[in-house]
């Protein structure tokens, strides 16, 4: 089973992303991932292609419970939806 996820990162550096969209398969490996910068670009990447300084993670994606516990972010599981139409403007 699919899940999604939204990482809002509180205070991101310069080159590092405000908001990561992830797409996880159900051993929580990222599938797809939209990061959102703060001058207003955005990197992607997907098995097939890695644009804008964007990769997936070689790692499962830790528990929920777990991101969220983590006071430089805020994590939550999304509906596939909301990361489908950051997905169709990745570029």
């Amino acid at each position: 089973m699919k899940r999604y996820l939204h990482i809002h990162w509180k205070k991101p550096g310069p080159s590092e992303p405000g908001h990561t969209y992830s797409e996880l398969d159900s051993a929580r490996h990222e599938v797809r991932k939209v990061e959102l910068y703060p001058n207003g670009t955005r990197g992607f990447a997907d098995s097939q292609e890695e644009a804008g300084g964007t990769f997936l993670g070689t790692l499962p994606v830790p528990p929920l419970d777990e991101l969220a516990g983590d006071p430089a972010f805020e994590a939550k599981e999304i509906a596939v939806e909301e990361f489908q139409r950051q997905w169709l403007k990745r570029r």
